[in-house]
């Protein structure tokens, strides 16, 4: 990002990151494992891209609670 650039605001936490969808390399956020439902969910609720603290937030919480189901059945 150079001075010029505005940096984008992450819609959930409000925190300023800059994406790097645009870059000339691969963004952050494709190095994070989000289920398509979850992708899903966060398209129907933000517009825009997450910072990547929240998106590995995220990425914990929902592997938690599929740990948690696993414990839960047996798995």
């Amino acid at each position: 990002m150079n001075a010029t650039t505005t940096p984008d605001r992450c819609p959930r936490c409000g925190d300023a990151f800059a994406c790097g969808a645009a870059g000339p390399g691969p963004c952050a956020c494709c190095t994070i494992a989000l289920s398509a439902t979850l992708q899903a969910q966060l398209r129907q609720q933000y517009s825009g891209c997450l910072c990547l603290p929240c998106l590995q937030l995220l990425a914990r919480a929902e592997q938690a609670v599929e740990r948690a189901g696993a414990v839960a059945c047996g798995c």
